[in-house]
C-alpha cells in the first residue's frame, strides 16, 4: 500500500505559507518561492541573533569610552584601571550608568585612574625585547 501524504502535505504547505506572509509578490503566494524566501529569512535571522550581541557591545564601548574621556582617561585606561583595582563590573553596566549616572561613573574612573597599572603592556614588551642577548651583541658590535 502506498502513502499519499494528504494531510500532511497540506499542512506542511501551509505552515511555510504562513510563515511567508507580508513577503513581496510571489514569495508569499507560490510553494516553492516562498519556500526559497523562508529559508533564506531563516539563515538571516540566526545570523542577526548572533550580530546583535556584536552590535551591542560596540554600543557599550562608544558609550564608556564618550564618557571616560570627559573624565580624562581613554577606553583602554578605564578598563585596565579597573581590572588593577579587582572591579569586575561589565560593559553593559558601565555604559548604563555612563548614561544615566555621571556621578557613579565618575567615581569609578577615578578608581580606575588611582589603580593604574604600573607598566602597560607595549612598555613591558618593549624592555624584554630589548634585553636580549642578540640585541646587545648588535649594540656592543656598533661601537
Amino acid at each position: 500500500m502506498r502513502v499519499k501524504r494528504g494531510n500532511v502535505r497540506r499542512a506542511k504547505r501551509k505552515k511555510l505559507l504562513a510563515r511567508a506572509k507580508g513577503f513581496y509578490q510571489t514569495k508569499s503566494k507560490l510553494y516553492r518561492s516562498a519556500k526559497e524566501s523562508v529559508d533564506t529569512a531563516l539563515k538571516y535571522a540566526f545570523v542577526g541573533r548572533r550580530r546583535k550581541k556584536r552590535d551591542f557591545r560596540r554600543l557599550w564601548v562608544m558609550r564608556i569610552n564618550a564618557a571616560a574621556r570627559e573624565n580624562g582617561l581613554t577606553y583602554g585606561q578605564l578598563i585596565a584601571g579597573l581590572k588593577a583595582a579587582g572591579n569586575t563590573i561589565d560593559r553593559k553596566t558601565l555604559a548604563d550608568l555612563a548614561v544615566t549616572q555621571p556621578s557613579a561613573f565618575a567615581r569609578l574612573v577615578q578608581v580606575a585612574s588611582d589603580a593604574k597599572p604600573a607598566t602597560p603592556k607595549r612598555l613591558a614588551s618593549g624592555l624584554a625585547k630589548a634585553a636580549r642577548p642578540k640585541a646587545r651583541a648588535a649594540a656592543a658590535a656598533r661601537t
